[in-house]
């Protein structure tokens, strides 16, 4: 029995149930290194006066543990935990909508209809989690002990008391083309290089595979959209002395204070998070699909 005997209910729930458990394990396993990805992204120049300046990923973990202890490493986690499973769940249940629209009614090739479905999701995702991405990078970028840090609900009641409701969607074009260039590669990549490589029949040889490929997907979407990234972290994060506003005129700030390498500061621990993340997302959907349509197959068998 095929995926086309499943009803479009089901094939949702299929698609929502693989995206969203993908996602659950990717954030929960990756945090650390998208916290020290912020931290990195946040510093300037003149911060380099500074005693909690960090030169490094090492310096940074090193730092943040004598500092503010172990629990500053998965700082800001819930507003992603609460976002991830959904944000992820919908990334892969929009780009499969994406996908079939793409393909029947246009004559593109598959890898461009691959990536255009990828950017697409990207937009889609990028709107909706906007607002759990500011409060996450201000409780990020808070150096504060554990202790004395503040609760996901004091940050988001401090944000909307400062700037009201749309505090809430600073950076919203900066996390959208960020998202959207992103699942472009990511999407693009993957299901275009898997679909040339014939399944093998050893379970494990199979599994290092798909590894293999959701980690350079990854690594590659990680590269070309890192940028974006470091504009959605400065317009989000605090404002000290300059203001960010606007994602292209973020990114011409940062370029003429700071030079060229600046909008790529916190490259490493991004493709150290979301190159085995990449990998974590991909292999668990693939697999969670292939239980959730089996067990409703089953279901409909019997």
């Amino acid at each position: 029995m095929s995926n086309d005997d499943l009803g479009l209910i089901k094939k949702a729930v299929i698609q929502i149930g693989a995206g969203g458990s993908a996602g659950f394990v990717e954030v929960c396993a990756m945090h650390p290194m998208d916290i020290i990805k912020t931290r990195l992204q946040l510093q300037v120049k003149t911060d380099k006066v500074n005693a909690l300046y960090y030169t490094g990923i090492r310096d940074c973990m090193t730092k943040m543990y004598h500092n503010e202890g172990l629990g500053a490493f998965w700082k800001g986690i819930l507003p992603p935990i609460i976002a991830e499973t959904p944000k992820r769940a919908l990334k892969f249940f929009t780009f499969e909508q994406y996908k079939q629209l793409f393909s029947s009614s246009s004559n593109l090739p598959l890898p461009v209809i691959l990536a255009l479905a990828g950017f697409c999701a990207g937009i889609t995702e990028g709107v909706v989690v906007n607002p759990f991405e500011v409060v996450k990078v201000h409780m990020q970028s808070n150096r504060s002990q554990m202790k004395h840090f503040p609760s996901t609900m004091t940050v988001t009641r401090k944000i909307i008391q400062e700037n009201g409701l749309g505090g809430l969607n600073r950076g919203l074009s900066a996390t959208a083309l960020r998202n959207g260039i992103f699942n472009c590669c990511y999407f693009g990549f993957y299901h275009s290089v898997k679909g040339f490589i014939p399944v093998n029949k050893d379970p494990w040889i199979e599994f290092f595979t798909k590894v293999g490929l959701g980690f350079t997907a990854g690594t590659l979407a990680s590269c070309l959209n890192i940028p974006f990234d470091v504009a959605k972290s400065r317009i989000q994060g605090p404002q000290d002395n300059i203001q960010y506003k606007g994602t292209f005129k973020t990114l011409k700030i940062v370029y003429q204070n700071e030079g060229l390498t600046a909008l790529y500061k916190g490259l490493v621990p991004k493709i150290l998070r979301l190159g085995p993340g990449g990998a974590i997302m991909l292999v668990v959907y693939d697999y969670m699909h292939s239980f959730l349509t089996f067990k409703f197959q089953s279901q409909l068998i019997n």
